[in-house]
């Protein structure tokens, strides 16, 4: 009852002002937006096609998911190995869609056409709205905003791969990641969450010498289960 009278679609105290969440969500999406300079260049410099490029950034739209792909492809990973990390890192929109859905409430018609900007981004800036029409707006004006630019940025990147030279040398390579961390970090707020955060990187980094290019971030989706199977066994000997 509470979430539903925070959600409520009528001006409440602490709503924002239209033109605020406007403001808001145009700066999220062109600041992420802009990082698609640098998935256009990694991407052309693993070896895809410029129509490849362009096609993972209009129908997959999510940034890691891309960067992980195209950097297993690059490091010499087996397209499968790579479409599974990609794939892995792209459930958490699933998770994210389920709770929009509460959010936004959007009619069954619209519905397939917005799952396709159901990102960290635009749920973050829907997420942080205190009503359901400031909510909308963020998840519109941010969605919007973030894939033309995205997409914008990724074939101009793409097209500037011959004259940029070597990726690695610029950091490109790292931009998605950097974007993707510095909209987790914050999400971060219980000792859970932050602990399962800490083993991914563990094993991610710890792994990547002695397995496979794409392997290491599959094995890292394991640190979720593994923190919650310690919390339990804790728990159950808490209670005896």
């Amino acid at each position: 009852m509470a979430e539903q009278r925070v959600l409520a679609d009528q001006q409440v105290d602490g709503d924002k002002p239209d033109a605020v969440v406007v403001r808001d969500a145009l700066g999220v999406g062109v600041a992420v937006g802009l990082s698609g300079f640098a998935f256009g260049v990694t991407s052309a410099g693993s070896g895809l096609t410029l129509l490849q490029t362009c096609v993972l950034s209009l129908l997959v739209f999510t940034g890691a998911s891309q960067f992980a792909l195209v950097g297993a492809l690059a490091a010499g990973g087996s397209p499968l190995t790579a479409a599974a990390g990609a794939f892995f890192l792209g459930v958490r929109n699933a998770f994210y869609g389920l709770r929009l859905s509460q959010v936004l409430k959007l009619t069954r018609a619209v519905r397939p056409f917005a799952a396709q900007w159901v990102i960290d981004e635009t749920a973050a800036v829907a997420l942080a709205q205190p009503t359901r029409r400031s909510a909308r707006i963020g998840f519109v004006v941010t969605g919007l905003s973030l894939y033309v630019l995205w997409n914008l940025t990724t074939l101009l990147g793409a097209l500037g791969a011959d004259a940029i030279g070597d990726t690695d040398a610029w950091g490109l390579d790292a931009a998605g990641p950097a974007v993707f961390l510095a909209l987790l970090a914050p999400m971060l707020t219980s000792a859970t969450e932050r602990a399962v955060a800490g083993l991914a990187v563990v094993l991610g980094l710890g792994l990547l010498p002695v397995l496979p290019a794409g392997v290491p971030v599959l094995v890292a989706a394991l640190a979720a289960p593994v923190v919650l199977w310690v919390q339990g066994r804790r728990a159950g000997e808490g209670a005896r």
